[in-house]
């Protein structure tokens, strides 16, 4: 099968080719872009400018539902929605310019490596992962401000409101626990440093959940766009439509239980290592702040109470450290009145916030 059949089977029907002149100023913008966004990646403005100015690029028409670019990695060609305005497609363009930057291939040209994405025989591992890592660095690299969006009855803090918005929540809560620097470096050069870390930090089991329940909301989503379109067919009569409904709701559902399991394993995988390896005062304060700090990138729902109540606990186990260090003269202390008055007034205030939130309802 051609590159165009492949296309056409994915509903892509290509109306020609980008012109050059729309094509170097995507390409000057982008790399500008990313420059600024990432110093620390050393990246070249001029190879990265002639790198992308060199890729193939096409307008087409697709399906509703499809996003605005898509990147082929077949022929390395990028393909743009027919009808969108250039200015508009610079959006778009930057997270499908890191996909190209992100591609590895062996000598036969098979894509094996994408970023966080691995490509197995029988398995693809990361997907989901990476798509919200590449979404979440699209989002700082064209500078947007982060803002609390609701889908699928979920309130969330995300980097990306209108794109990937639940995944790129996730990824930046991981990304607050292991490292934006280590997150960008191996989603631009593919490198595994961020899964080892993020493997060591939460445990080889947790952080392989979380992988696979990222491509379970990935794939959610994709049913959700794909039955919302079943939806305003023409054919779709009001018996049909009853039951693609029913079936929307339940793929809600589940993202939404998907989401919560996920979110949850997240940080009590993290805080619950990070705890044994408490030594000193100083150490409850960075962990203490870091927890408390977190409460700041969770999403919620109705009834949710699950990081307060993490929280909560893990302030009571914190005291109990807090006194056996104090206790060891062989371990550094600071002032014992500080860091008591710390742990009860931020219990009394969780708890307050709870009792408000039960009020509430």
């Amino acid at each position: 099968m051609n590159i165009e059949a492949e296309l056409k089977k994915d509903g892509i029907e290509i109306v020609g080719r980008l012109d050059t002149l729309s094509v170097n100023s995507l390409a000057k913008n982008v790399a500008e872009k990313i420059c600024a966004a990432f110093p620390k990646a050393r990246f070249s403005y001029e190879k990265l400018f002639i790198e992308f100015a060199r890729l193939p690029m096409y307008l087409a028409n697709m399906p509703e539902g499809f996003a605005e670019a898509n990147y082929f990695y077949k022929n390395s060609s990028i393909y743009f929605k027919q009808g969108v305005p250039l200015d508009e497609l610079e959006k778009f363009a930057i997270h499908e310019f890191i996909h190209h930057l992100q591609e590895v291939k062996d000598k036969n040209g098979n894509l094996y490596r994408l970023g966080l994405c691995e490509y197995g025989e029988f398995k693809t591992y990361g997907m989901a992962l990476n798509e919200g890592a590449v979404q979440f660095a699209t989002s700082k690299a064209l500078n947007l401000k982060e803002d609390i969006v609701k889908y699928y009855e979920i309130s969330l803090p995300t980097p990306s409101p209108n794109y990937y918005p639940i995944l790129c929540n996730l990824v930046k809560q991981l990304t607050y626990l292991i490292g934006e620097n280590i997150l960008f470096e191996s989603t631009f050069f593919s490198t595994d440093k961020f899964k080892e870390i993020a493997s060591q930090a939460l445990g080889k089991k947790a952080f392989a959940k979380i992988q696979d329940n990222l491509d379970k909301i990935l794939y959610t989503e994709e049913k959700i766009i794909t039955l919302n379109q079943k939806l305003v067919e023409d054919d779709c009569d009001e018996i049909k439509a009853q039951k693609i409904s029913t079936k929307i709701n339940d793929y809600k559902t589940n993202l939404r239980k998907t989401f919560i399991q996920t979110q949850d394993l997240i940080f009590s995988s993290y805080f619950n290592n990070e705890f044994n390896n408490l030594t000193t005062t100083k150490d409850i304060e960075v962990y203490r702040t870091k927890l408390y700090n977190y409460q700041n990138y969770i999403g919620i729902t109705d009834n949710y109470f699950d990081f307060s109540n993490y929280y909560i606990d893990k302030m009571a186990d914190l005291e109990k450290r807090y006194d056996a260090i104090v206790n060891n003269v062989s371990l550094t202390v600071v002032k014992e009145s500080k860091l008591s008055n710390l742990f009860s007034a931020l219990k009394k205030l969780f708890l307050g916030a709870k009792q408000e939130e039960k009020h509430t309802n």
